[in-house]
């Protein structure tokens, strides 16, 4: 019947149409978090004397450049292979290829955090169980999930990211009426000022470490091929999950700065205090209670963050197998969903976790490295933005120079000033991981391509039959 959406239409490559904005948007905001600036509120404070709000704020804006990437793409390539896909269409196999190699180091190694975050997270709450089997225990219980099937996840993934908002606004309530009834320890506008001096050197290299809370919402655009309607939907998903987390990271920094017992310059001598910096200040300020509840909140929403984490990186498994750049098993589907994939995707995910939850120093061996991966596709991403319309003038007509030259090129330079920013094993690790790369892509030269002979500029399965089944009559029954 006309006009109906068909919520299980098979898509190219086997998988099945049935997520709709709403699936996107919890997917997205699952693999960020609500409460991301949890965890590194302290080292930013003090890192950006005192202009914390500021910093997210500057942060969301830089990373703004990176979704609009994502939305001018995914309406080109409409794939699950997200990164892959689109650096394929706009600058050709190899970058494609480097592009997706680079995003599969961040997609399975995040979750590992995540989960490792819950793990340590459970631990304290139960001490009498080991934090790595609360680890495993959360890599099995999220890929069960994952298995049943996206929109199942998705539904689950709902109702815990409707506990996480929750407990936001229990704390943005909190805080707003502890404010009111005992006034601010900082000066109100301290937290876009800077509650001693201001240095933009300063801010700046905070934005470096706080664009870090916003990777995930990129996950959206790995479900092109499982959602209805259409590629503008996705492209929407992505610029609304990043403006959303954008607000909420700026509110809550900005209410708990004011609230902060300690001046950002004693944060910064005392680094030990910036890890709990949050919880303290919760602490002192609300009351024991909301911290916990945060803590609990912060525990149950690693884990979906992780399973969000995980099914992108089974997509992107998925997509590079079927174009035969990974091993074509892993492009099997059963039920419209990429189980071999998952599987692979959990495994190497489980060992990581667990390996870095049995070591005292485990999370600062991941954290060190998940990032790299991520920022360097990000740029090929603004790279083929350039590539498809300016160069390859794949748009059918002269580029938007703002749009297809100038934001691309803004948007790379931020991510490469991150990159260089970063830390000295993050950089190495990403070197190799890069080098190991390029000798398996050397090896490849040669192999025939995948049936119907896909090359990324719209040949094969990848091509255009994958854009007419995305495009704006999916919803037509």
């Amino acid at each position: 019947m006309a006009g109906r959406v068909t919520h299980t239409t098979e898509a190219a490559g086997g998988l099945r149409r049935t997520l709709g904005f709403r699936d996107l948007v919890v997917y997205g905001l699952l693999f960020i978090a609500p409460m991301a600036p949890v965890g590194v509120f302290g080292t930013l404070d003090a890192r950006s004397h005192g202009a914390v709000a500021l910093v997210y704020l500057v942060a969301t804006v830089a990373m703004a450049f990176t979704a609009f990437s994502y939305a001018q793409m995914v309406r080109v390539a409409p794939q699950a292979g997200s990164v892959f896909a689109y650096a394929r269409k706009g600058l050709g196999e190899g970058p494609g290829f480097v592009a997706g190699w680079m995003a599969m180091l961040d997609y399975l190694l995040i979750p590992a955090v995540a989960y490792l975050f819950a793990g340590i997270a459970m631990e304290a709450l139960v001490p009498s169980v080991d934090r790595w089997i609360w680890t495993a225990l959360a890599v099995v219980v999220t890929t069960l999930l994952n298995l049943w099937g996206v929109r199942a996840a998705a539904r689950v993934g709902f109702a815990v990211l409707a506990m996480e908002i929750v407990v936001l606004l229990v704390f943005l309530v909190s805080a707003a009426v502890v404010l009111v009834r005992d006034g601010a320890r900082r000066d109100w506008w301290s937290p876009f000022t800077g509650d001693v001096t201001f240095s933009v050197a300063a801010v700046l290299g905070a934005v470096s470490v706080a664009v870090l809370s916003y990777l995930g919402f990129d996950a959206i655009a790995s479900f092109a091929e499982e959602v209805t309607g259409g590629s503008a939907k996705v492209a929407r998903a992505v610029l609304f999950c990043l403006a959303l987390a954008g607000v909420l990271f700026v509110a809550q920094t900005w209410l708990v700065a004011l609230l902060e017992p300690l001046s950002s310059a004693e944060l910064a001598a005392e680094p030990v205090r910036q890890g709990s910096a949050f919880y303290d200040a919760v602490d002192a300020s609300v009351g024991a209670w909301l911290h916990d509840l945060v803590a609990a909140s912060k525990a149950v929403g690693a884990a979906f963050a992780a399973l969000a984490g995980q099914a992108a990186a089974g997509r992107l498994l998925f997509a590079m197998a079927r174009e035969r750049r990974l091993p074509h098993v892993l492009s099997r589907t059963d039920s419209g969903v990429p189980r071999v994939a998952l599987l692979v995707a959990a495994t190497i995910t489980m060992v990581a976790a667990v390996w870095a939850a049995r070591r005292d120093d485990g999370m600062d061996h991941l954290v060190s490295v998940v990032d790299i991966g991520a920022l360097t596709a990000f740029v090929l991403l603004h790279a083929s933005v350039v590539g498809w319309f300016a160069v390859r003038r794949g748009g059918g007509g002269p580029p938007h120079w703002l749009k297809h030259v100038v934001m691309p090129v803004v948007g790379a330079a931020i991510l490469v000033a991150v990159i260089v920013e970063a830390s000295a094993p993050a950089q190495l690790v990403g070197v190799v991981w890069l080098a190991a790369g390029l000798v398996v892509l050397t090896a490849q030269r040669g192999r025939p391509g995948p049936p119907g002979g896909g090359t990324g500029t719209g040949a094969g399965p990848a091509g255009p039959q994958a854009s007419a089944a995305a495009g704006p009559g999916t919803g037509a029954g």
